[in-house]
């Protein structure tokens, strides 16, 4: 941490304001976990465009492990593009990460709950010899 601008007086005030506004990893705090922020990242990553010194909307406190897992999916020069910011997923069953699922990324399986999502029920009934089975169960 002493390239700029985490080097100046300025990102130490930023980050001290950061903290003491937001002390707990907010990555945790969508999965319900309490863990101390002791990383400020920013959303927007400076070698991507985003502002050195950004409003504290534009920050984000985390923790060690959920910095490390953003910046490896996110800002790192190789990153893929394919893994997400935040792992995990809330108490709704819902991504925390904020772009969460691509828009069109489950259009081809569009289910109306009336039918088998698949060609098939096989693995969805069990049908005992001589037995009716229910399609749902």
């Amino acid at each position: 941490m002493s390239t700029y601008p985490y080097n100046t007086a300025a990102w130490q005030a930023l980050r001290a304001a950061k903290l003491s506004a937001d002390p707990l990893c907010e990555a945790c705090i969508r999965r319900e976990v309490v863990e101390q922020a002791k990383v400020v990242d920013h959303i927007i990553a400076i070698a991507k465009g985003g502002d050195p010194f950004p409003p504290l909307s534009g920050l984000m406190a985390m923790c060690e492990p959920c910095h490390n897992a953003k910046t490896n999916a996110v800002d790192h020069p190789n990153a893929s593009g394919f893994r997400r910011a935040l792992k995990g997923y809330d108490v709704d069953g819902n991504p925390i990460d904020p772009d969460g699922w691509e828009p069109a990324a489950f259009a081809s399986r569009a289910s109306t709950g009336l039918v088998p999502a698949g060609d098939t029920n096989k693995d969805l009934v069990l049908k005992l010899p001589n037995q009716e089975g229910e399609l749902w169960v």
